[in-house]
């Protein structure tokens, strides 16, 4: 497998981009699960999708389109998803999690819509939505490359504020914290992500690596800082499992990382389970 990655550039893309989307995705996922939007990433995943196939419509008709990566107009859509849920957040301020549905059951119209415009489903969109080993170019690696630059450091230099927010927010707000701000520039790194996730992952399973690992890791972490330790290292588990999965099997890489996310949660339960057991005893 080595030998294969020094040798092949899609497996090199492939590789390096699944360890940057293992180490951002559960990061931000900490924060998502804390705050209790888990869902987000589902409706922003599919708004992606939208996004996704307006790009292949689009392509097909205007000739500026031609040759543009799908990826540059289903991030657009994904940021502007996030920025509608936060609208609709302020909107509905007693109903707060209806944005979610909303958006989620937009952008699956909007997909369905873009897709039968272009007479159903194509190799290209297959990969977006499962995911794809060969599908990964050296343009995405450096683009999930730049994302995750810059999701790191806005962690690292916002980490007390988002703590704060994340745990309660009227303290946040009360201690001076500028919420709506930080609510904006989180809400768009969350859409960012996910974006640049859905080429490894795909777009149906991408919210699964922001939940999953978090999940397992929540059961047997002491405390806020191994949660997120924990989360990064079952992640990125899942993801190079996966990867080396589906090579050797030919299989959609987002299926085996899910599956490897699924599994390492299913033993952190057992494990929670056997410690207790053993407490009690």
């Amino acid at each position: 497998m080595i030998q294969a990655i020094l040798q092949y550039e899609f497996l090199q893309n492939a590789f390096f981009t699944g360890i940057l989307i293992g180490l951002v995705a559960p990061l931000l996922g900490v924060f998502i699960v804390v705050r209790r939007l888990s869902l987000i990433a589902d409706a922003l995943s599919h708004v992606t999708l939208a996004g996704i196939a307006a790009s292949l419509l689009l392509e097909k008709y205007v000739a500026a389109f031609t040759g543009l990566n799908p990826l540059y107009l289903g991030m657009a859509f994904s940021v502007g998803g996030s920025l509608f849920i936060e609208k609709l957040r302020s909107v509905y301020k007693h109903y707060q999690e209806l944005a979610i549905p909303i958006i989620l059951s937009s952008g699956i119209g909007l997909g369905v819509i873009f897709i039968s415009l272009a007479d159903g489903f194509n190799t290209d969109l297959y990969s977006y939505l499962f995911g794809s080993v060969s599908a990964v170019s050296r343009t995405d690696l450096w683009v999930v490359l730049f994302i995750s630059v810059m999701v790191v450091i806005l962690i690292f230099l916002l980490y007390k504020e988002l703590f704060l927010l994340s745990f309660d927010e009227e303290h946040a707000k009360a201690s001076g914290i500028a919420a709506k701000s930080l609510h904006f520039i989180f809400i768009v790194m969350v859409a960012l992500v996910i974006a640049a996730s859905m080429r490894i992952v795909g777009i149906l399973l991408v919210s699964s690596l922001m939940t999953l690992p978090v999940a397992a890791s929540i059961r047997i972490a002491k405390g806020f800082k191994q949660t997120i330790f924990l989360s990064i290292l079952f992640g990125e588990v899942s993801v190079l499992g996966g990867l080396v999965s589906s090579y050797y099997l030919d299989l959609a890489p987002g299926g085996t990382i899910v599956v490897i996310a699924v599994v390492i949660l299913v033993l952190t339960i057992l494990y929670k389970k056997i410690t207790l057991i053993q407490q009690v005893r």
